[in-house]
């Protein structure tokens, strides 16, 4: 019998000031004004539309991504902000994130963001070393992404998180270990840390740049991660790091298999329907002139999420954290019995890749290093 998991809400704004070489986002360059007003109000007609979805549950975590969502102004914030409280109800600590790039802050700005109800902000720093920034596409320099990281301790934020890349173009372990020390230097309670890879249809992958050897990643990880842990943050997630009760609700969400709506150009959405007894992803319209377009709707594809591919799409997103897996979750989750999974786990524990606690399931240094071949156990199947 599936249980229904917390609800969260994704929201995406489509748009850069420019698309960076390595982003294989739904992202697109601005070009002249913004179609705010009219964007803003497709947004909640896209929410109202999935609302059934909802089930009658408070949202316990908002994540508004992109491209830019800092492009928008304060006032677009606010009646979007404003528009959702509105039409679903947030839980009492409801965390509200947005992605901000440091070269799109203003002081005032960001103060008003904090006002229209932001509680915690994702800074785009990728590196705090001009040559790897240009090399990035990013519009920003070290100093912006400085002067963003104090400016969310001005306003008194209760979190933020720094976006950091490693692994990048002829960077070596010193050029790593320094963007990390700035980084840190920053004070902010959480820090995403994960490595460069070239994606399809990206600028990079049609003229691939010099990426650094794998024992030099290797080395980069390791110093990198002691470094980290020795400042107080505590490695959850495979590429996020964070001080003690400051992990991003909106990603353990995520990676715990909870259900979260998808509003906005090209944004996913995954939910369970107790009624159905079924889990569902969906897909928004990818492009901004066909998302907006009257009467078209925003929906591009709804799907069923086949009971033979469940095991898979559960352990890929829970076996990304560091904490143990109840074994009570997987059948509440997926209204599947643990014999469909008992043999591949047993399998994956004689290859010492987890350890069975019993209740739990944990996933050793090894599975975590290895967790592709832990996951093609289950395409095996």
């Amino acid at each position: 019998m599936l249980q229904l998991p917390p609800l969260s809400l994704y929201i995406h704004i489509p748009w850069c000031v420019q698309k960076c070489p390595y982003c294989d986002f739904n992202s697109h360059a601005q070009k002249g004004e913004l179609p705010q007003q009219e964007y803003v109000a497709a947004l909640l007609a896209d929410l109202e539309q999935d609302l059934p979805w909802a089930q009658d549950r408070a949202l316990r975590s908002i994540f508004i991504g992109g491209g830019t969502p800092s492009l928008l102004s304060v006032t677009a914030m606010q009646t979007l902000l404003d528009g959702v409280r509105a039409r679903i109800p947030l839980a009492a600590e409801c965390e509200i994130t947005m992605e901000a790039n440091p070269g799109t802050v203003e002081a005032e700005k960001f103060a008003g963001f904090r006002a229209a109800g932001i509680n915690r902000i994702s800074i785009g720093v990728q590196s705090f070393q001009q040559e790897k920034l240009t090399r990035l596409g990013r519009i920003h320099g070290p100093e912006e992404a400085q002067n963003a990281a104090a400016l969310a301790h001005a306003i008194a934020l209760p979190t933020f998180n720094l976006d950091l890349m490693h692994g990048l173009p002829d960077q070596s372990l010193d050029d790593a270990l320094y963007d990390l020390e700035q980084a840190i230097a920053c004070a902010p309670p959480h820090l995403s840390w994960y490595q460069l890879t070239i994606e399809p249809n990206t600028a990079f992958a049609s003229k691939p740049p010099r990426l650094p050897e794998d024992e030099v990643l290797w080395d980069i990880y390791e110093r990198g991660h002691a470094l980290l842990t020795a400042n107080g943050y505590r490695q959850y997630e495979i590429s996020a790091y964070a001080k003690e009760g400051y992990q991003c609700q909106h990603n353990l969400n995520y990676w715990r298999f909870g259900d979260y709506l998808g509003i906005g150009c090209g944004a996913h959405g995954k939910l369970t329907l107790a009624g159905e007894q079924t889990i569902i992803r969906s897909a928004k319209i990818k492009h901004p002139k066909g998302y907006l377009e009257p009467g078209r709707g925003f929906r591009d594809q709804v799907w069923q999420v086949e009971q033979d591919d469940l095991p898979l799409e559960y352990f890929m997103n829970r076996f990304r954290l560091f904490e143990p897996v109840p074994k009570a979750e997987f059948t509440a989750y997926t209204g599947l019995e643990l014999e469909r999974v008992e043999s591949v786990l047993a399998m994956a524990q004689t290859k010492e890749l987890i350890v069975d606690h019993g209740e739990s399931w944990q996933l050793t240094t090894l599975g975590h290093r290895y967790l592709n071949v832990l996951l093609e156990l289950f395409m095996d199947e």
